[in-house]
């Protein structure tokens, strides 16, 4: 009977061991995320020590430079930032859990580029109704997921054939774009600035809209962790433990597109995040969507400030768009993951 008992006691120890592990990632990540604001805040033209940024954030007075630099650029910037790494970090996790496909990722299969005509199309034909570019990138990238969901389907999700489609989405909307800017070639510095995705200038008014999607879509697609757990075991196998697949692979696309779009709308096309950050957070913390996802969260609002920082001062007087560094390390990385297979 002892003999029984030990190899439940050494799973249980195992599990125990795997679960404080992860919370004790989450909590370094939660730093990192922290130290990535406080480095954000801190470097630049003017660099701010950590005291100093500290004492300007709780005393919430604007008295000098400093505090006007902080309050009214960096803090902004950085806030958005923190957002859209979080949102894309999010979408990209969401939909590699969805689509079976460890490459998914919002500008990779094309959701991105559906989000990035949409808003392209407010910005160029109808400039003065900017508040609209959320929501017609939300429908942009709806209609390019639903649009690769049907091409990849045969009988069933099938990985390839989703990258395979989603390349060839995102190359038609990709000379959408560029029609437009060839049509309309008067109107197109602030279209080309968002097309690359970049944080600069943004402002309070940018933390406002993308702040309530985070909000909404964040919690829904970490309460959806659990069925995201049900769907990588495979369709089968999640529809004999009760789960409505096909509503289910819906919503939480859905979902991974309403976290694209708003970030899309703010700081433009903005890649590679969704696709890093769910890996490496997978390669700490495991592939359980109940962690990862927030370890994907936190490590996503990092990267992004911290990237963000790495372009604001690499070449400093002049700023370079964050998505330019992005890309710099989001190539390798895609490329990284195709030599393993």
């Amino acid at each position: 009977m002892e003999n029984n008992r030990k190899p439940w006691r050494q799973e249980w120890q195992r599990g125990r061991e795997k679960r404080l592990w992860r919370l004790l990632c989450l909590i370094l990540l939660l730093f990192l995320a922290a130290a990535g604001l406080i480095i954000s805040l801190a470097r630049g033209a003017m660099d701010i020590s950590a005291g100093e940024i500290i004492a300007i954030l709780s005393s919430g007075l604007i008295e000098d430079a400093k505090a006007q630099v902080i309050w009214n650029i960096r803090l902004p910037r950085t806030l958005v930032g923190a957002l859209v790494g979080m949102n894309l970090a999010l979408a990209g996790g969401v939909l590699q859990g969805v689509m079976k496909n460890p490459l998914a990722d919002p500008h990779i299969i094309g959701i991105s580029a559906g989000a990035g005509l949409a808003g392209v199309s407010v910005l160029i034909l109808f400039p003065h109704m900017e508040y609209l570019v959320v929501p017609v990138a939300f429908l942009g990238a709806m209609g390019a997921a639903a649009l690769i969901y049907i091409l990849a389907w045969k009988g069933g999700i099938q990985p390839m054939r989703i990258v395979l489609a989603g390349v060839a989405v995102s190359a038609f909307l990709g000379a959408g774009i560029s029609a437009l800017l060839v049509f309309y070639s008067d109107r197109v510095h602030g279209a080309l600035m968002w097309m690359v995705g970049g944080l600069s200038a943004r402002s309070w008014p940018h933390v406002s809209i993308i702040s309530p999607y985070t909000l909404l879509a964040g919690s829904l697609a970490l309460l959806g962790a659990r069925r995201l757990n049900l769907l990588v075991l495979g369709d089968d196998v999640a529809r004999g433990l009760g789960l409505p697949v096909e509503q289910t692979r819906l919503f939480l696309t859905a979902v991974a597109a309403l976290l694209a779009a708003s970030a899309v709308s703010v700081v433009g096309l903005l890649g590679f995040v969704g696709l890093i950050v769910p890996h490496t957070a997978r390669l700490l913390i495991g592939s359980d969507f109940r962690y990862l996802l927030p370890a994907s969260a936190l490590l996503g609002a990092s990267v992004v400030t911290l990237s963000d920082t790495v372009a604001r001062t690499l070449f400093a007087p002049v700023e370079i768009p964050v998505g330019i560094i992005m890309a710099f390390l989001g190539a390798p990385f895609f490329l990284y993951l195709l030599r393993r297979g």
